[in-house]
């Protein structure tokens, strides 16, 4: 698998993967969070320059919004975040279901890019719940954005790592 950025080309097949994201989190009870048009295309095409491709050959296996950048939602948590230096982000990931892994994968090249990632995801996102904890991010909290709560906040550090040598959990997801 490698990472590109999406250019204006990749715009329809970006918004074809959203499409089907929301379609996954509603028929996994987890409709309220992208609702029926999250995010819309102004938004997409706006972030545009910030969105990646997670491609496999010339197959689209994964699309996400990575920057490093401060989160205004971020300032008001309700919990701790495990620093406050600065911190890239990754939102709205979605994956084609193509490549099993695809999205494990996308979180772990962002971590090598900059090594203090904070994320969020909604409090019925189960599998993205679980994909998180999974690839080494700890709980922070839980704060409120676009109206509702319900929002749970991650982050990921290297003074948060674990040496697997003496037994706990690794840094790295598997994404194979």
């Amino acid at each position: 698998m490698r990472i590109q950025k999406a250019t204006s080309a990749d715009l329809k097949k970006v918004l074809d993967v959203y499409n089907n994201a929301r379609e996954f989190m509603r028929t996994h009870n987890n409709g309220d969070q992208w609702g029926e048009s999250y995010p819309p295309r102004e938004l997409v095409e706006r972030t545009l320059d910030k969105t990646y491709l997670c491609m496999e050959g010339d197959q689209l296996a994964c699309v996400f919004y990575y920057a490093v950048e401060n989160e205004e939602c971020y300032s008001n948590i309700e919990g701790k975040w495990l620093n406050e230096s600065p911190y890239a982000v990754v939102h709205r990931i979605a994956s084609t279901g193509i490549v099993k892994g695809a999205a494990a994968f996308c979180l772990n090249w962002a971590y090598q890019q900059f090594p203090n990632m904070r994320i969020d995801t909604y409090k019925d996102n189960y599998p993205m719940q679980r994909l998180l904890k999974k690839c080494g991010f700890s709980y922070c909290g839980t704060f409120e954005m676009q109206g509702k709560n319900g929002w749970i906040a991650f982050q990921k550090t290297k003074t948060d790592e674990k040496n697997d040598a003496d037994g706990l959990q690794s840094t790295k997801c598997s994404f194979k």
